[in-house]
């Protein structure tokens, strides 16, 4: 197993919102006990430094269960993946290629619209500073996050930006906070979904789409990095059915093609004032926490077992190893 601890990295002074996308014990515990618990062995290896040194040594795995996240630069989660493919070792989930155009919110936005996929317009600041002026002219509100972070990492009520003075000063502080471009795109006022996908030997299929429900006390009506930290008591989740379902099964299945994605992933959606769903972004390499991770709870929600789940990932991934 290769992860990142959340804990390791905060005991080297990153902060907690540096480290929002990495793993706790109990997500390594509950995966490693899910995998032993159809026979295989477990060899822990913890952070891509503690990866390097041990492929250097000359270790090697059947096929590694990968979800290390990393923590800098835009190529992070894709570096594993690639270490892995210059050893010909299997692992789960997608590839460096798709873990990097994922991670860069424009770079998938351009993929998405290529593949018709409905998304909101945007464009990128790259030193927090340099905004066009046709932004000036912009209907209002947007909405501005960091070009390359997950798990709600910049996102707040500060991100809804009504004015172009709103917007000046937004991206000025993301920039600075998070050394790196922002986007800034339409809001979508709309009710908010994340459908999970899962591989097997049928092909692809909808584990199941929820709507994410803002309670009363929540951080307004986003999916911000204080709603995700604290959703125990601001945020419910709904399974979807009908015909939201069906439009929200059918983009994530086009997303999942053109990201070329493998395993298992979640799409994210939300409506405009027309209540026509868009695309926000699709992760490659969804949080597996039993507990608070969309992925798992979305299943437990459609009845499937979390041991099940793990274990559909891994066999996914030791089909390619057979075949080769």
């Amino acid at each position: 197993m290769t992860y990142d601890l959340r804990d390791e990295y905060l005991a080297e002074g990153y902060s907690k919102e540096e480290t929002a996308e990495l793993d706790s014990d109990i997500t390594i515990e509950a995966i490693e006990k899910a995998v032993k618990s159809a026979g295989f062995e477990v060899e822990r290896v913890g952070s891509v430094k503690k990866l390097i040194e041990a492929l250097a040594c000359g270790k090697r795995w059947d096929v590694v269960f990968n979800i290390s996240e990393g923590i800098r630069g835009t190529g992070r989660e894709a570096l594993v993946p690639a270490l892995l493919d210059h050893y010909k070792i299997e692992y789960t989930f997608s590839g460096p290629l798709t873990m990097a155009a994922t991670l860069d919110k424009p770079t998938a936005k351009i993929i998405a619209w290529h593949h018709n996929i409905p998304t909101p317009d945007f464009f990128v600041v790259s030193h927090g500073q340099n905004i066009p002026d046709y932004a000036r002219k912009m209907k209002y509100p947007l909405f501005v996050k960091p070009a390359a972070e997950g798990s709600g990492k910049g996102v707040s009520t500060k991100s809804i930006v009504n004015d172009f003075g709103e917007l000046k000063n937004e991206c000025k502080r993301l920039a600075e906070f998070f050394s790196q471009p922002v986007i800034v795109e339409k809001f979508l006022c709309g009710r908010e979904y994340t459908t999970a996908l899962l591989e097997n030997s049928e092909g692809v299929q909808i584990i199941g789409t929820a709507e994410v429900i803002f309670n009363d006390n929540a951080e307004g009506s986003i999916y911000s990095y204080s709603n995700k930290e604290k959703f125990e008591t601001r945020v419910r989740y709904e399974i979807v059915e009908g015909k939201k379902a069906k439009n929200c099964a059918e983009l994530a299945m086009k997303a999942w093609t053109a990201f070329s994605c493998r395993d298992c992933a979640r799409v994210d959606f939300r409506e405009n004032a027309e209540g026509e769903i868009e695309f926000l972004e699709i992760n490659p390499l969804p949080g597996l926490n039993p507990l608070r991770s969309d992925l798992p709870i979305i299943a437990e929600l459609v009845k499937m077992d979390y041991n099940d789940l793990i274990l559909k990932i891994l066999e996914s991934a030791i089909k390619r190893l057979r075949k080769e």
